[in-house]
């Protein structure tokens, strides 16, 4: 007899069991409904590329993080670290089919070889969508909208998206004498909300060489935060004359006019000197959004413009931006057991001894056709048992046909959520559970 192998996962993958499968689809899905209403359209990349497309794209740390390997080809290949990279490929690649501007979202796996941590996994589910072929604020202001509704059409109430411009930034580091080592500087900043201001001088101070005062000047900008003018106003001060650092002003001013004019709720968009993103590739806006009730997830979904990235594939200039929703780190935040559906159909049809099952199929067909999902018990099992299955998946309604029901052309519809049970004609029942279920 051969060996048996013990089943177990590699650190940082992990099997996802239906009730949690099922939430991170209906998280997805609300994505894509919100994605299609503000005109995106779906598009698809391989998991693998040629690594020489992903190598540098998003910087030495994500280099290192990548799973590269030979395939059976004797090709060098890597497995995606983000969907961006691979997108600014592919526009490169079919623009002059696709033509400008062109809106996209692709929701697909990617993987990173880094530290595990809640929320934070090595094989992980990405929800992006971007606009290529556009410079306009207007693009970016949007941006920041798509995430906004995509957090409350996830049923988030309580969440901050965090906004800044590469562009204020760079002003910063050019009027400090730190320009050469932005790409640097940028990276240690983006760790500040994990390890601290002290941390990060410190990290300027070894990495860069940063004086006491070129650090206190860089932690002095991350301190304005805040909806208001005010905020705007020190962002003024960093810029001084510098005309990118400006038009960056402007463009936030308008994002925060334009929230208020949609009816976004105060304080679900703030500007925050912080923010800098740490991937090379940002060139102007950069956001981050977090959950008020989960800071431990850190940011659920960030993005922002990269006018540059896609040069390395094309000489044809195809500024874009974009946002990434971690839908991983969002299911480890709503995951709580709360809801412990197990069946992805809301209607339990029982099944009875003395039934060879043709009519309930029947039954079920009918439902379905209607636009109701239901599961047909396959086994004649005691009621008792087939009603707990019910309570245990999750099921709305059962639906009970017994000698006496199929005798009468009636059947029993019962209500998991309260035990309460009605009789109806069958040629009724679509209605009955049409109603129960609020279709």
């Amino acid at each position: 007899m051969a060996e048996i192998i013990t089943p177990r996962t590699l650190k940082g993958f992990r099997d996802l069991l239906p009730a949690t499968a099922i939430r991170r689809e209906r998280l997805i899905a609300a994505a894509i409904a919100v994605y299609q209403r503000y005109g995106y359209v779906p598009i698809e990349t391989p998991a693998l590329e040629y690594a020489e497309i992903l190598t540098g794209g998003g910087g030495t740390e994500t280099d290192k993080q990548m799973y590269r390997f030979d395939d059976a080809g004797g090709r060098h290949v890597g497995l995606r670290f983000d969907l961006t990279v691979p997108l600014a490929r592919y526009i490169a690649q079919h623009i002059d089919t696709l033509g400008t501007p062109f809106r996209g979202y692709h929701v697909a796996t990617v993987w990173r070889g880094e530290n595990t941590q809640r929320g934070r996994y090595r094989e992980f589910v990405q929800g992006d969508f971007d606009i290529i072929g556009t410079e306009s604020p207007l693009a970016d202001i949007e941006t920041v909208l798509v995430v906004h509704d995509v957090l409350v059409a996830m049923g988030v109430d309580r969440f901050t998206i965090r906004v800044n411009d590469r562009r204020i930034l760079n002003a910063l580091l050019a009027r400090v004498g730190l320009e050469r080592r932005a790409v640097d500087v940028l990276r240690i900043l983006d760790k500040l909300d994990r390890v601290g201001a002290e941390r990060v001088g410190n990290d300027l101070a070894e990495t860069v060489g940063a004086s006491r005062a070129q650090i206190d000047e860089v932690l002095e900008l991350t301190m304005r935060v805040g909806p208001g003018a005010e905020v705007l106003d020190g962002f003024a001060d960093v810029a001084g004359g510098d005309a990118a650092a400006v038009a960056a002003i402007e463009m936030l001013g308008q994002l925060m006019e334009t929230a208020t004019a949609v009816g976004i709720s105060p304080n679900r968009i703030v500007l925050d000197g912080s923010i800098a993103r740490g991937l090379d590739y940002y060139t102007g806006i950069v956001f981050e959004a977090y959950l008020d009730d989960h800071p431990q997830v850190g940011a659920c979904c960030s993005g922002g413009r990269y006018d540059d990235l896609a040069s390395r594939y094309t000489s044809r200039r195809l500024p874009a931006v974009g946002g990434s929703l971690g839908v991983d780190r969002l299911l480890a935040a709503v995951d709580d057991g709360a809801d412990a559906t197990r069946s992805a159909a809301p209607v339990l049809i029982t099944r009875f001894g003395d039934d060879d099952g043709v009519d309930l199929l029947a039954l079920a067909a009918t439902l379905r056709r209607a636009g109701i999902g239901v599961e047909v018990y396959p086994d004649p099992d005691r009621i008792g048992a087939q009603l707990r299955y019910a309570d245990r998946h999750g099921h709305r309604v059962a639906l009970i046909i017994g000698p006496d029901e199929r005798g009468a052309g009636e059947v029993k519809v019962k209500t998991m959520a309260t035990g309460d049970e009605r009789t109806v004609p069958a040629a009724d029942v679509v209605a009955a559970v049409g109603g129960m279920l609020d279709l």
